[in-house]
Order: C-alpha cells, then structure tokens, then sequence
C-alpha cells in the first residue's frame, strides 16, 4: 500500500450518533486558541474534506480532532467537525471523545469515577465518568452556559405559514419547534420528513431572525432545527421526545447534547423547570441523553443556565485512512442525492 498521507482514527458512537476521533497522524493547526485553530480548519477544508467527505466520510458521520489544550486545567482539546459545521461544542461528540480517551488510555482512568477536563473551541467542559471493568459507562458533561434567545418568535417559512418558534444556544445555535403542532408522533419512520422540513426551518430563521451570541460574535447562524416532543413529568422526573434535523439533512441518531441544553434554557426561562429537575430526552431511535441544570450565570446580558448532559457511547473500531497519491478525488466527493441539494 502506498500513501501520502496516514489519519489514526478511534470510531466511537454516542446513543446512536457517530463521533469519530483522530488521534494521530494530523498536525495541530496553527491558532492562538482551541476556536482559533477551529476557524483554521472551518476556513481550509482540507482535512474536514478528507474524513467527512465520501468516499471515507458521509452525511452521518462527526469527526473529531484531538489537539493539545491551550487552557491550563484542560487534560486534552478536541475540535468537532460536523457535516456542514465546525461548532463550538457538541453533546455526543464530547462524550465519544472522553469514551475514546479512557476506554483507549490515552487518558488514565479511575473506577469508580474518572474527572477529566476537556477544552472544546467554546470553552472548558468537566466531565464526569462513571468506570467498571476498563469501560467508562457513564459519560457526565458539564456543558457551555446555555440560554433562550427568543421565546414565540414568529418565523414565515415558504410552503408552511407563520410558525411560532423558540431560539436558542446549548452550546450550538438552534431554533425550536413544537413537534406535534408540525404534525409529527416522533416515530423513526418520520425521519426523512423530518430532516427535509427541518432544514427548510433553519434556513427560514437564518434568513428572517438570524442569531446572536453576546460573547462569541463569529457563531451568528443557527445550526440546527429542533422538533421538541411534549414534556411529561414521569416519576423519574421530567421526559421528552427530540429529533434534530442536521445540515445538509439527515436526523442525529441520538437526543443531541447541545439540543438538550438548549431546551433546559428554554424550559427554565419559561418557569417550567427548576434546578432540581431532570429531563430525560429520547430520540428517535429510543436511545436516551438525561440533563439537568446545575445553576444560573449569566452569558453577556443574557440570563444563561449551567446544564449537565449525561449518555453512553461505544468504540466501534479503529481505522488508517489513506491517499495513494494517484486518486483523482483527494478530497473526496460529495452528490446531492444524500448531501442535499445546494
């Protein structure tokens, strides 16, 4: 075999969603900061086109580059990269990437609790892992100051009327819609209607609301849309239903992390949940992230929450990826048919 370049990468899953980790093989960008070496790679392409592109890559795979931290009390820094976005965190991404670093060494790990920090492109997340037999059962995130940014906002979509929609950040940028008022059981066979409409919903927002983050003006778009079940309080604590549509369009096979924070901001804003609280979301897969709101801060001017995230991930296998220097797409490719259409 010949090649001119050699990627190491862990494959791991989290509740569903593929988060895949390079571990060796790539060169920390250059950049002051985590989000600057994150711009760095959002801005080149190349090596976001090499692992996410066909034929290595696809819609349903996150790839995640573990670089050293630039923060003092961080163990290690990963910068995500998601299909059409290089975000500032990730819920599943973070815990397949603190999965891989224990369940493969690369990290010690302690049983019965392992705490490492972790410096994601927004900042400093501490994660808590529950450990048995080598394997880190139990990933616990405490994810990025979370707020709601509008609450009832009207948004016209072309083909849909007026919607009234929540906005707002867990970490990542999304506007929200009631599932049921667009017509949707969240059942898994509503999945590709889902992710069409959720798309033609994020777009609608990013051009008639668009998005602000008081501390980080480059994050000025929405990522995602979320399709939020009925919130029904069980006596295990609060429960929902959530499927994300993801850019260019297909749904996240697990809760979403940052979707999950978001809706506790959105929840707390509206007098809806309380600290004590725990909301355990499920997706449309039946796999399940739980959260719950550790306290209050504040983001700029906006009053912001401080979830903790909770799942499971699984390593899937390891991988060399190559480029014989005779390929004619040494970046990949990518066709409409399952990349959407531009």
């Amino acid at each position: 075999m010949r090649s001119t370049k050699t990627i190491h990468v862990v494959s791991a899953h989290a509740e569903g969603e593929v988060g895949d980790v390079i571990v060796g093989g790539v060169a920390p960008p250059p950049g002051e900061t985590i989000w600057d070496q994150s711009r760095w790679i959002a801005g080149d392409g190349t090596l976001r086109n090499f692992v996410l592109n066909e034929p290595r890559g696809g819609v349903f795979r996150h790839v995640n580059l573990l670089v050293p931290p630039k923060h003092p009390d961080a163990d290690a820094a990963f910068i995500i990269m998601e299909p059409e976005d290089t975000p500032p965190m990730s819920g599943s991404n973070s815990i397949c990437v603190s999965t891989v670093l224990l369940d493969s060494g690369i990290l010690p790990m302690k049983e019965p609790i392992t705490e490492i920090t972790l410096e994601a492109p927004g900042g400093l997340v501490r994660v808590r892992a529950e450990c048995r037999n080598g394997k880190a059962e139990r990933i616990f995130v405490q994810n990025l100051p979370s707020f709601a940014e509008r609450l009832n906002a009207k948004l016209e979509v072309e083909g849909l009327g007026t919607l009234t929609v929540d906005t707002a950040y867990g970490g990542d940028s999304f506007v929200i819609v009631d599932a049921a008022a667009m017509g949707f059981r969240l059942s898994p066979d509503e999945a590709h209607d889902i992710a069409k409409l959720g798309v033609r919903i994020t777009n609608a927002a990013n051009a008639a609301l668009g998005f602000h983050h008081p501390e980080n003006p480059d994050w000025k778009h929405f990522s995602f849309c979320l399709f939020a079940g009925l919130v029904e309080r069980t006596g295990e604590g609060l429960r929902t239903g959530a499927a994300v549509a993801i850019q260019p369009g297909k749904v996240d096979r697990s809760p979403t992390g940052t979707a999950l924070s978001a809706r506790m901001a959105v929840l707390h804003a509206r007098g809806q949940m309380k600290l004590e609280d725990r909301l355990t979301a499920a997706s449309l897969i039946g796999s399940t992230f739980s959260g719950r709101i550790l306290g209050t801060t504040r983001v700029g001017d906006r009053a912001a929450v401080l979830p903790e995230i909770s799942g499971r991930a699984w390593i899937t296998g390891t991988h060399q990826h190559m480029l014989d220097p005779s390929d004619p797409w040494p970046e990949g490719y990518r066709l409409t048919d399952t990349w959407g259409a531009r």
